[in-house]
Parts: structure tokens; sequence; C-alpha cells
């Protein structure tokens, strides 16, 4: 029954860990960390000019749901500028038509991609040659404004923050499929293991995250880091200039969540969560050694606390009693913050009762993150590959 006691002591852990992260979701409510649409805006004539720049490639299916629902806000001085990254959809067809009815659009169209670039970088920076804005605002074309009101309250919020270099927002996660609720929370959740939106945002803190889809910079700090052309070769751009705000800017790195502004629907099948989940791993946390830990943590904080409860059940002794007992507190514990988690991302509460086998299929793509460290192995994002050392292959 060693074993058992040993267990019983991990699932001790998990529950203390499960029951303390409600104070850490009163302490975000409290202290002002989520921006809705009810949050204040600029004034008419002090409402900076905001350039929204947008990347595309292949995304016929929602680019124009993301554009228009950029030129429905509610803001007095802002221009889009949507690039068309070497699609082979009817992306830059759609781009043209909206452009042709709205002046505020501007379409580059991107035919080539210069040596020692990646995509989205080279997209970027394109479109940051264009915009005049006095903030620059990138985002994804996969991102859907459900408030007219997000660039008049974010505009704010970065106005407030004092010495604000750049304000990055979490978006609210569409999911639609079975597989999209079931995965999506617990894998972005391995991402809070480390970049903790408190510790982010502690300026004496190293710790740095930017979300891709939604990224507001003030110029001068976009031009202090050296623009996108700093990092022009990285696959996870957005964590890659994060870091340089955070490390060498004079600007504050700012992270808030959007509650009510807009969602991302990031994939929309399990090959495409599993494929891209390995990839954000693998392009996140660089190193193996991070890797370990998070399956090691996510490995505890899910399938334990519903093994040692089942082990206690079946079993008997003074061992399996207080398997019973601390497996049933740390289930309560799992179940009451995934519980008011969901609803909060409005994510139906039965899949928060699956939690666990979601946690042990999160611990696979982990895992299968970490073969990508391996000689000769390769990462897909889109029809290219990409080698631990992010060399393109194709």
């Amino acid at each position: 029954m060693t074993g058992l006691w040993i267990l019983n002591g991990f699932c001790a852990l998990a529950g203390l860990i499960w029951w303390t992260r409600h104070q850490l979701v009163n302490s975000e409510q409290r202290d002002g960390q989520v921006i809705r649409p009810t949050n204040p805006g600029p004034d008419g004539p002090d409402a900076p000019r905001i350039s929204v720049c947008v990347a595309a490639r292949d995304e016929a299916d929602c680019i124009e749901v993301c554009v228009r629902s950029f030129l429905a806000q509610d803001y007095p001085d802002f221009q889009v500028i949507a690039v068309n990254d070497r699609s082979g959809d009817a992306t830059g067809e759609i781009l043209d038509r909206i452009a042709a009815e709205d002046d505020r659009l501007t379409v580059i169209h991107v035919t080539d991609l210069p040596e020692g670039w990646k995509g989205k970088p080279h997209a970027m920076h394109l479109a940051s040659q264009q915009a005049d804005g006095e903030l620059l605002l990138f985002t994804d074309a996969d991102c859907h404004q459900d408030s007219a009101r997000t660039l008049a309250v974010t505009a704010e919020e970065f106005r407030r923050q004092p010495h604000c270099g750049m304000l990055t927002m979490l978006p609210e996660l569409e999911m639609v499929g079975f597989w999209e609720k079931l995965l999506q929370p617990v894998c972005s959740g391995v991402m809070m293991i480390w970049f903790k939106p408190d510790k982010v945002n502690d300026p004496n803190r190293s710790h740095a995250y930017a979300n891709g889809a939604f990224m507001l910079f003030g110029r001068e700090c976009y031009d202090e880091i050296g623009t996108h052309e700093a990092i022009k070769h990285e696959l996870q751009e957005d964590m890659e200039i994060a870091k340089l705000v955070k490390h060498n800017s004079s600007g504050r790195l700012v992270v808030r969540r959007a509650e009510g502004l807009y969602r991302v629907r990031m994939y929309t099948n399990l090959r495409e969560i599993c494929n891209g989940w390995v990839r954000i791993f693998f392009g996140t946390f660089h190193s193996l050694p991070k890797l370990i830990v998070s399956f090691l943590l996510v490995f505890l904080m899910g399938p334990v606390p519903i093994t040692t409860l089942l082990l206690g059940w079946f079993l008997t002794g003074p061992a399996a009693t207080w398997a019973l007992i601390v497996g049933a507190v740390a289930m309560a514990g799992q179940m009451s913050l995934i519980g008011r988690y969901y609803h909060m991302i409005r994510n139906p509460l039965w899949v928060g009762l699956l939690y666990p086998p979601a946690s042990v299929m999160a611990c696979g793509l982990l895992v299968a993150a970490m073969t990508r460290h391996l000689p000769g192995k390769e990462v897909q994002w889109k029809s290219t590959a990409y080698t631990k050392d992010d060399v393109a292959k194709e």
C-alpha cells in the first residue's frame, strides 16, 4: 500500500491547487484584468488613430466576417489593412470586393515570401509599413468582433496603463464541435502554467506572453523593438515579440482577458486541434524540460484525483480510506473550478465532467511536442513543415 500512500500525497497536492485557484479567479475579476464592452472609451477628439493589421492566408471562410466586424467598430478614427498572403483560395477576391465598398480598407497582395522570413511576420511587416496610426493592432483573420466597442475600450485601457507599450488581449474561444469543447479549454489552460497574466503584467518578472489574435502596440514601442523584422524568422512570432517588449523596450507589456468583445475559432476538427496544439506547445515552450514539467502538472491535475478516488472506492485498508477522502476533496475542487471556468467561457458544463480524460489527451499532445525535439522530427503548420531548429523544409 506504499504506492497508494504516495498517490494520496500527490492527490492532496492537486486538491490544494484546485481549491486555491478559486482565489486567483476572484483576484482577476476584482483587479480589473477583464475588459468588457461596458468599459469606458476615449473621448472623440482624444481618440488616437488605430491601424488594424490583418494577416490572411487561405482564409476565405472567415476573412469577410473578420474584416466587416472591424469596419463596423464604433470608433472615430481607424483604418484596416488586410494582407492576402499567397492565398490559393478566394481570400484576395473577397478582400478586394470589400475594399471597393469601403475606403477604410487597404488590401495588400503578397505573391512571394522573401528569403529569411516566415509568412505571418512578413505579412504584418508589410501592413505596418502602410499603417499611419498612433496605435497598431495586429490580429488574425479568424477573429470576430462581437462588440462594436472593441477598439474603443482597448484604446482606453492602453492609455490608462502607465507606460504601456503593448496590450495583448486573450480571446473568448468559439467552440462548436465536441472535440473543440473538450480539448480547447484544457490545452489553453496548459499555457497558463507558465504565463499567468499577473506575472506577465509585473515588470519585475521575466514572464512574457502575447496572443497573436490581438496585439495592440504603441507606435514608439513597435519601432523601438525593431518591428516585425526583428522576429522575421520566428514560427511563434507573438511570443517572441512579447519577449522583445518585455526585455528590450521602455514600454510595459500588459495582458488582459476579453469578455464579450471578440472570439476566435482556432480549429474545427480533431486533426486540426492536435496538429495546432502540438505546434503551439513546441513553438512556445522551446525547451524539452518545460514540456516535461507541463506534462507532469497536467497529469497531476487531471487524472490523479479521479484515479485516487476510484482506488479508494474499490480497495480496502487505511490507505484506501484516505484515498477515498482525499480523492473526493480533490475532485470536488477540480469540478467546482472547472464548472466555474466553463461557465465563464460559455462551454457546456457537462463537458467539464470529461476533464480527466481530456487532460490525458492533452498529455498526449505534450508528449507529441516532446518528440519533435528529436533529430529529424518535424512539426506541421499549414503547408509547411518545421524542425526543432525552425528551418522550413518545404
